[in-house]
């Protein structure tokens, strides 16, 4: 290898590939949290010291350049690279304090996470916690966090992941919807009632079909992606909406609709990266939601 060529500037690289991924200098610049004007310079940098167009202006945006869509996939191996010096870095670490990053949806960072961060806290005053409220999930080979907090198995083969006990949830509405479009005895009186749509519809419809309810899109006359909007909806007397039992039968501005339906049976599961799993004050964290959740 002739080391003299490895002089290769990984911030301009790094500013390439968010570029070229986001689709525009300012979407890459609040992306690496750099000014617009920084980041340009870096782009302008590389292509300078590469002797190419990476990029090319098209009307008000701009459009990747063919060499640049080559270059791309050899900046994105360089990217992966990085990514694992990182993990294998941190997972040496034997610290109790830091950071760690949990992600989980909007109702589960709310509503379930901060009993539990506040045990953690009180364990390890030293370890600092970022949640990720987001109903997508995150990357974790990508260090869009640390610990996830899922209802769906990964898989990924360099995750690592433990399910906890099962979680029940059940409809619920206001005192008011139910007088006002019910009686609703049994599952197959919700095909009558307005629920919200939370993205895809599909495998809700489908799901539901198990249960014995039969729903169209008419059924869903609101939409959104925000758990905290779906909630708030129901809570207005809008439509029937889905909880755990442990979120729904602690607010008491809703009731179960249907008394005797035991409730809908979903998995969780607490996920981190393997390299991420030999670090002390991961393992920690991880090993407190394990218990957690088991328990809840």
């Amino acid at each position: 290898m002739d080391y003299k060529t490895l002089n290769f500037d990984w911030n301009k690289a790094r500013a390439f590939l968010v570029t070229a991924e986001k689709g525009s200098y300012s979407a890459a610049a609040v992306a690496l949290n750099l000014t617009q004007s920084t980041l340009g310079r870096q782009v302008q940098a590389l292509e300078e010291e590469l002797g190419v167009v990476l990029f090319e202006r098209v009307g008000k945006g701009i459009q990747i350049t063919p060499i640049g869509v080559d270059l791309v996939e050899h900046v994105k191996a360089m990217a992966d690279g990085a990514t694992k010096l990182s993990l294998a870095a941190m997972g040496q670490s034997e610290e109790l304090e830091g950071s760690v990053t949990i992600t989980g949806s909007e109702a589960n960072s709310a509503f379930l996470l901060p009993p539990v961060i506040k045990k953690i806290r009180n364990l390890a005053p030293g370890i600092k916690i970022e949640i990720v409220a987001k109903n997508e999930s995150a990357d974790l080979r990508k260090r869009e966090a640390d610990i996830a907090v899922r209802h769906f198995q990964p898989k990924q083969p360099d995750l690592i992941m433990k399910q906890v006990s099962d979680s029940l949830g059940n409809f619920y509405a206001t005192k008011d919807f139910i007088k006002k479009y019910g009686p609703f005895k049994t599952v197959k009186d919700l095909s009558k009632a307005n629920f919200v749509s939370m993205g895809d519809l599909t495998p809700f419809i489908d799901g539901m079909k198990s249960f014995g309810i039969e729903l169209t899109e008419k059924n869903f006359p609101l939409v959104t992606e925000s758990h905290f909007v779906h909630w708030n909806l129901v809570k207005e007397g809008l439509a029937v909406g889905v909880m755990p039992h442990s979120i729904g039968d602690k607010d008491k501005s809703v009731e179960r609709v249907l008394k005797t339906f035991e409730g809908i049976s979903f998995p969780t599961w607490i996920v981190s990266h393997r390299e991420l799993r030999t670090n002390r004050r991961i393992r920690f964290v991880f090993d407190q939601l394990v218990e957690y959740f088991t328990a809840v």
